[in-house]
């Protein structure tokens, strides 16, 4: 199969009706609307939970268009944001109009996250948004995370696809709706993930599964959620029904994330260099 560029594939993305949702939820097209939006999300809301308080140095991972490293020079981060793609649809060039509309600095590499020509630098916040499954080497990945870290640094991978086993990861590419055209979709397994945190001296505060967070499954609202739950056929629907009515919704969240086995399904984590 003859696949295009991931510039590409967003662009038809953008262009076809049917798909219309999906390039809205992506943040895709216009990067400063995309950013205004992203800003407003709940999914940065809750990021903003977890991020210190008073902004410092902020390194943005395989920034895409650039939402969350417009988001954080918002909120007055000084952003360095690394991305490989210099599209200014989906890449280094759309981070510079964004940062150029907004009226905010964001300092843009173009280089792949394996490799950061960064010397010496440390930063106060690492993020990397749905970024870690399409490392080519997740090993390195992790070990730039950490160079570029101090013990006092919070990283945090958001939004990255897990998968059981190698056979998942087929029937992920078969339902993703992008996959098919540009061949750049990744899945690892949670064992994988934890491998090259610990290898590269990373260690692992806290893993935020599927739906434990609504920063993993946003954009589905509450209400979306108990919709979806209550589409269920069969004799267990007015039990469930009446579940809904008694249990907390963390309850119910945690029980989704502890029962989901779907192939893709979302992962984030909250991290720290080890100290020596």
């Amino acid at each position: 199969m003859k696949f295009i560029t991931w510039e590409e594939a967003v662009q038809k993305c953008l262009d076809s009706p049917e798909l219309h949702n999906l390039a809205h939820d992506a943040y895709f097209g216009d990067s400063f609307e995309a950013c205004k939006r992203y800003h407003a999300s709940s999914e940065y809301k809750e990021i903003k939970q977890l991020i210190p308080r008073q902004a410092g140095k902020a390194l943005d991972l395989g920034a895409g268009n650039g939402i969350l490293s417009g988001a954080l020079a918002m909120d007055g981060w000084d952003v360095t944001a690394v991305e490989p793609d210099s599209s200014n649809l989906v890449g280094a060039g759309a981070i510079r109009n964004l940062a150029k509309r907004a009226n905010i600095n964001i300092n843009v590499l173009e280089a792949m996250g394996e490799e950061i020509p960064i010397k010496g630098s440390k930063f106060d916040l690492i993020v990397a948004r749905q970024v870690l499954h399409h490392a080519d080497n997740l090993q390195n990945f992790c070990s730039e995370m950490a160079r570029l870290s101090n013990q006092n640094t919070l990283i945090l991978t958001l939004r990255d696809h897990v998968i059981n086993n190698k056979k998942q990861l087929l029937k992920f590419f078969d339902k993703h709706p992008l996959h098919h055209l540009y061949g750049g979709e990744n899945a690892y397994t949670i064992a994988e993930y934890r491998a090259a945190f610990i290898s590269a001296g990373i260690k692992i505060k806290k893993e935020i599964k599927s739906f434990d967070s609504v920063i993993n499954y946003d954009p589905m609202t509450k209400d979306e959620i108990y919709q979806n739950i209550l589409n269920i056929s069969g004799p267990l629907k007015f039990i469930v029904k009446i579940l809904l009515q008694v249990l907390s919704f963390k309850f119910i969240c945690s029980f989704l994330a502890f029962i989901d086995n779907r192939p893709g399904r979302l992962i984030s984590f909250i991290a720290q260099k080890k100290v020596s």
